[in-house]
């Protein structure tokens, strides 16, 4: 029987299952296996750095994290796993939707988006990844790597892989880190499956502002997404306002977004 039949097997087994805030205990391959080239590398564009995806320091059972000032320069071999149908459609640590399809990645201390060159150094595929995650939490790991990105290197079926990482700088930056401050019209606390799931969280963020509350749907792939945003917001004393209501009541999972765009 092969690997992919198994894997197939599995996800029906695993399909009713839960596992706190996912729906499915253990992380697999989707049931239909994707090429290669069917992978597009994440295209370096200058992007804000915002505190969604960036608490520093921040604990993960027990074991304290800083995230860098700056990824200038990084440079670092170790070895690379990836992450797939468990947590596709889920929030990834700067409230963005995780798409095992996309290149994206999971580190513990890089800063949020970095984009970063990763070279298999078992088969010398290369690509470029778009870090938005946090990420992986064993020690012996420097990366998670989305399933996509896992099979455009050629590891997806062995699992792990040794690798070079080597962020990539991205000219104007900084500058935009600097002047975006402003530019914001809502804050994002969450996107969800289930709309029923998101109407209960608009609900339970009405309740800690006096600002709209409301649900924005989108389609991802082949599913819905229902998106929870709070705003319009006027400026940024606003913004920081609101954010710092929104971390006291409990929600520390982020996201400001331009009109009708997440960053």
């Amino acid at each position: 029987m092969t690997r992919w039949l198994l894997l197939g097997l599995l996800a029906i087994s695993l399909g009713a299952c839960t596992d706190g805030r996912y729906r499915m205990r253990q992380d697999r391959a989707p049931v239909v296996p994707i090429q290669a080239h069917q992978v597009a590398d994440a295209v370096p564009t200058a992007e804000v750095i915002r505190l969604a995806g960036n608490k520093s320091p921040y604990t993960v059972e027990g074991i304290t994290y800083r995230v860098m000032s700056s990824a200038l320069g990084y440079r670092e071999v170790g070895m690379a796993s990836w992450y797939g149908a468990k947590f596709h459609g889920e929030l990834t640590s700067n409230g963005e939707v995780f798409d095992m399809y996309r290149a994206t990645a999971a580190h513990k201390s890089l800063p949020i988006p970095t984009f970063v060159r990763v070279t298999n150094l078992d088969n010398n595929r290369s690509m470029i990844v778009r870090v938005n995650d946090r990420g992986p939490f064993h020690s012996d790991r420097i990366i998670d790597l989305s399933y996509g990105a896992a099979v455009k290197l050629g590891f997806a079926q062995a699992g792990t892989a040794r690798v070079l990482l080597e962020a990539l700088a991205v000219e104007g930056a900084e500058d935009l880190r600097a002047s975006a401050e402003g530019d914001y019209r809502y804050l994002q606390v969450g996107a969800f499956s289930s709309r029923d799931t998101a109407e209960n969280r608009r609900i339970a963020l009405q309740s800690h502002t006096t600002h709209p509350v409301f649900i924005s749907p989108a389609r991802l792939s082949d599913k819905m997404i229902y998106r929870v945003r709070i705003g319009p917001v006027a400026d940024a004393d606003e913004f920081k306002a609101l954010e710092r209501v929104i971390m006291r009541a409990g929600f520390q999972d982020y996201s400001r977004i331009r009109e009708g765009v997440a960053l």
